[in-house]
């Protein structure tokens, strides 16, 4: 579930009005789809007088039999994993353990975060005093909407990210008959949307500096065989000292070895590769694209191909040049170029990852094993007088009411989401994050 920040730039705001709908659909679809998709863009007369709604709903009843069997080949693949490790997880389930860890444990504060299945919900736990950011998802609306896979996808990558420093990471997950629930770390510095919303654009060193260290991320994320796919600045955080925390893990792909590919359509229209777009196989060079594009709309204040007509927007992904200021440096320009290459083969990072990256001039300034130990300065740091500061978030969240329900501990559980609880055996006496 991706928290939804809202949208106050004025043409940008209404262009995300109009495709809420659009990238709520585009979520886990696959290549025939996008082929749909691109035929409609291919033909603007037909794309700008159709009931695009209904289209899409039509399209999506047409590929419900495919994401089934790809849920069903994951559920296959998972067992073989579990075979291969000893018949059982390497990881611990809460429910199954009969661990102490429920929701009347903590003391929900504040309300910071909507999304498409729940809320984020700023927690403190009663015993240690630790804060935590919890997203609490309704299964209810999970079920009806068919998204368990993305759900157990999330927790899965959490999981195998608490060893970066710019993944946020995954303290406890549990659940009860009607909620998941997900224990995060508390990120409370805001997103990157919310910055430039209120700067415009960045200057160079400060989306150099993010950008490295959201590079590093992903390619962390490509080390373990993940393919992270909904790059965007709303997705990413900053931490109280300043530093990029990259969130939000239900569209990543798992088991995409080096030089694998993947087909489903997925992601946010505006970031959106051309390969996806066109429903062609795409590999993890697809997040190269997510990066030049968020590096982009630092130094620019816009996504690179953004227009109000999503027709022209794709098609402006898939022909028009890229666009560049003349303030934009040598070095940033080639970045940009190579990054936002139109045939995946041939743009940097395709072929070495990371390492094609750190070599770059656009880079130059950058230590990787500093950067990585986070001994590299930030170029800004969040005025926050404490843990309980919420500024950084829209205060169309932090004025709503905190369910009461939330407490309930209730921890009777149905077989949808087998699995999905999790405590590891170092927090059993819940420690500091």
């Amino acid at each position: 579930m991706g928290v939804t920040q809202p949208r106050h730039r004025m043409s940008y705001a209404k262009m995300k009005g109009l495709v809420s709908f659009f990238t709520a659909l585009l979520e886990g679809k696959k290549g025939g789809f996008s082929n749909f998709i691109h035929k409609l863009v291919s033909d603007h007369q037909i794309f700008q007088h159709l009931d695009t709604q209904t289209i899409l709903l039509q399209e999506s009843l047409r590929e419900e039999r495919e994401e089934e069997r790809e849920a069903r080949e994951e559920r296959e693949a998972r067992r073989e994993r579990e075979e291969s490790e000893g018949g059982t997880s390497r990881l611990p389930s809460l429910l199954e353990n009969e661990t102490q860890v429920k929701p009347s444990d903590f003391h929900f504060l504040k309300v910071i975060g909507k999304g498409s299945f729940g809320k984020v919900v700023l927690a403190r736990h009663r015993q240690s005093g630790s804060f935590y950011a919890v997203k609490v998802l309704q299964k209810q609306v999970i079920l009806r909407k068919k998204e368990q896979r993305h759900v157990m996808v999330e927790r899965s990558v959490l999981l195998k990210g608490l060893q970066h420093p710019f993944l946020v990471g995954l303290h406890f997950s549990f659940q009860t008959s009607h909620t998941l629930y997900f224990v995060l770390d508390y990120i409370n510095g805001g997103d990157l949307f919310y910055h430039l919303q209120r700067e415009g654009a960045f200057p160079e060193p400060r989306a150099t500096f993010y950008s490295a260290e959201m590079a590093s991320a992903l390619g962390y994320l490509h080390s373990l065989n993940i393919v992270y796919r909904d790059l965007k600045p709303e997705n990413i955080l900053l931490d109280s000292g300043g530093h990029v925390v990259v969130t939000d893990f239900g569209l990543c792909k798992e088991g995409v070895s080096v030089g694998g590919t993947m087909q489903t359509f997925c992601g946010t229209p505006e970031y959106l590769a051309p390969e996806v777009l066109l429903g062609h196989a795409y590999s993890a060079a697809v997040d190269w694209w997510g990066l030049g594009s968020v590096l982009y709309e630092m130094l620019h204040g816009l996504p690179p191909f953004y227009s109000h007509s999503k027709a022209e927007m794709f098609e402006n992904i898939l022909h028009a040049p890229l666009q560049l200021r003349r303030s934009v440096s040598q070095s940033a320009r080639s970045l940009l170029q190579g990054l936002l290459e139109k045939d995946f083969n041939k743009r940097l990072g395709g072929e070495h990852d990371l390492a094609e990256l750190q070599g770059h001039s656009f880079f130059l300034s950058i230590n990787w094993d500093d950067l990585l130990a986070r001994k590299v300065p930030p170029p800004f740091i969040p005025n926050l007088s404490g843990p309980c500061d919420v500024r950084y978030f829209d205060a169309e969240f932090t004025l709503l009411p905190v369910p009461a329900s939330l407490g309930l501990s209730d921890m009777s559980a149905n077989g949808a989401f087998p699995g999905f609880s999790y405590m590891p055996s170092a927090e059993v006496g819940v420690t500091e994050p």
